[in-house]
């Protein structure tokens, strides 16, 4: 119902005449609202932003997420239940308390971050606009880096034991193992994590608003999709453009969605 809602309202437009005085009016508009997003350089810059830090973040939280899970899963692991838990922490700690933790992190004068890198010599703007974009990164990277861990740790633990035996038997060592068995099995896993960390990406929306106020200059009302439908709604009160952005936006998601789920087969095919 609510994907209808969203669909339903983005033909639509309204239409204040005169001096603004009568009381506005709703008018079909077919597809002008997505011929006015599709052309709008913010929502456009603002797709552009997020698949670039997918394209860069999503593979490292991601083989991140897998050695780590390796790690518990290896025979030579010492206190795997603590460290299951230690690593799985970050995702209890919800979105938004996650990004102002961070945000004493990237601000100068109350960071002891930046106060130990300038100590050696660094200097590190991570609000600046070369910057920021990488800081969110991180927030993302840590908050969710644990939960993928935890979903590749359950699929390692669901391997029969039969075929590191067997694997050892002919001479094969951990990383052997690792890499010939547990990989492979898990790539089903690896694939689910991967599709749900793409649907996050383009719906960036928790950390840039929280940084945004000490990132001045840095972050804007549009800087990702998300962002922009909320200062269409909340902001302009224009809830049919927002309902559009919204709607491209899903459109969007599912295409990307799929089409890595249909390279991902075809690899598996081959």
């Amino acid at each position: 119902m609510p994907i209808g809602y969203a669909a339903y309202q983005s033909l639509f437009r309204t239409q204040r005449s005169g001096l603004g005085l009568a009381p506005p009016t709703t008018v079909f508009s077919g597809i002008d609202n997505y011929l006015k997003v599709l052309s709008d350089s913010a929502f456009l810059t603002g797709v552009g932003r997020v698949l670039l830090s997918g394209a860069v973040q999503l593979p490292l939280m991601l083989g991140f997420a897998l050695l780590l899970a390796l790690l518990l899963d290896s025979g030579a692991a010492r206190f795997a239940k603590f460290f299951r838990l230690a690593y799985f922490l970050p995702y209890a700690i919800p979105g938004v308390i996650a990004a102002i933790l961070w945000s004493f992190q990237y601000v100068k004068g109350i960071s002891p971050l930046l106060d130990g890198l300038a100590a050696l010599g660094i200097d590190a703007p991570l609000l600046k606009p070369g910057w920021v974009l990488a800081s969110i990164g991180n927030i993302v990277t840590w908050s969710w880096t644990g939960y993928n861990m935890l979903v590749l740790y359950t699929a390692l633990r669901a391997i029969p034991k039969e075929l590191y035996q067997a694997a050892q038997l002919d001479g094969c060592g951990d990383l052997r193992i690792a890499w010939h068995i547990k990989i492979p099995l898990v790539r089903p896993a690896l694939i689910m994590t991967g599709v749900f960390s793409i649907i996050g990406t383009l719906q960036l929306f928790n950390e840039p608003s929280v940084l945004k106020p000490v990132a001045a200059g840095s972050i804007d009302t549009g800087y990702t999709p998300s962002m922009l439908a909320y200062q269409a709604a909340f902001g302009a009160n224009d809830y049919n453009i927002a309902a559009t952005i919204a709607v491209v936006l899903a459109l969007t998601t599912a295409v990307l969605s799929f089409t890595f789920l249909k390279l991902s087969q075809r690899g598996t095919t081959s």
